[in-house]
């Protein structure tokens, strides 16, 4: 597991300022869009890949923590015309409380035990969203949901919400490399290693458990705000058991044990899903799983083993045959 340097950080960041320009010149704007969604989802993956690929704790409820931030951003700001910063604040520390309770007795559980744990709880916030149609809307959605607006500057077009959602992703990514980096990092991949070890060596591994479920669900939360107050509308079948899915399918594919696999399996798989998987209609459940066999068998720790294995080809070739 390579450090996060400050140049790759640097780069990351010229890139993300550079790109809706540059793409504009070479007449590929429309792809400003694509890049809101991918941050949002970047977000999520962000949390989800410090639970699943640091600490090693399955997660298939995180669809019920973005829909959460969305859902309470949205109804505090159509139906009770409540300013979106504290509604998406408030959003933020609902689905924290609620990821810790409802992790404090799930997280006893491990392996599989675990992963149907959270399936159950995405299944019940799923219900949730769907029965209380008083509050949610039901399946017919919650409409009305208004932009947001930053220092007088109405973030109305694509490009203003671009750099908003990405200094945002960015800022949430700095952080969490800060926190690998750090004590509470090297902390949660022993408890991925062995939970039985890091507890005899002192480590508390049921808060730092808890801790990190807590953080990757306020940052899903933080991107359920971003998506409700930019699509204007959300419904349940949005945060549904497939999205938890895709979600786990987007860090496995970018490479679940890296910070920039979250953002590489989400942009994969937010393009393919917006430009291309869309016209496999009932059989976008068979290209996913196309693709996560293929990259399972020829890159099993994600795409971000690519440029390590190129490295190795051209090395082996300069050397020539042994």
């Amino acid at each position: 597991m390579r450090p996060i340097t400050r140049s790759s950080l640097l780069v990351f960041g010229a890139f993300l300022i550079l790109f809706p320009p540059v793409s504009h010149l070479l007449g590929f704007g429309f792809y400003v869009d694509v890049l809101i969604f991918i941050g949002i989802y970047s977000l999520i993956t962000i949390g989800l890949t410090l639970l699943t690929g640091y600490a090693g704790q399955i997660s298939l409820g995180h669809a019920a923590f973005f829909g959460i931030g969305a859902y309470t951003s949205g109804i505090l700001t159509a139906t009770y015309a409540l300013s979106p910063w504290p509604a998406m604040a408030l959003g933020m520390a609902l689905s924290a409380a609620v990821a810790f309770l409802a992790g404090a007795p799930s997280l006893r559980l491990r392996g599989h035990y675990l992963a149907m744990a959270t399936l159950a709880f995405g299944i019940i916030v799923f219900i949730v969203f769907n029965q209380e149609a008083a509050l949610t809307g039901g399946p017919d959605g919650l409409s009305r949901i208004p932009g947001l607006e930053l220092l007088g500057l109405r973030l109305n077009t694509p490009l203003r919400y671009y750099y908003f959602t990405w200094g945002v992703a960015y800022g949430a990514f700095l952080l969490t490399a800060n926190i690998i980096q750090s004590r509470a990092g090297r902390a949660l991949r022993s408890i991925h290693d062995s939970e039985t070890a890091s507890a005899a060596m002192g480590v508390n591994t049921s808060a730092y458990k808890i801790r990190v479920l807590v953080y990757s669900a306020a940052l899903a939360a933080l991107a359920g705000s971003l998506y409700a107050h930019y699509v204007k509308f959300i419904n349940p079948a949005t945060f549904d058991l497939s999205f938890s899915v895709k979600l786990l399918i987007m860090i496995v594919v970018g490479g679940m044990h890296s910070i920039w696999g979250a953002v590489v399996g989400a942009a994969l798989i937010t393009f393919l899903s917006n430009e291309w998987l869309q016209y496999f209609s009932d059989y976008e459940v068979i290209a996913y799983g196309a693709i996560l066999l293929l990259i399972t068998i020829f890159f099993p720790g994600g795409l971000v083993e690519v440029p390590e294995f190129l490295r190795q080809r051209l090395a082996r070739r300069r050397r020539g045959p042994t």
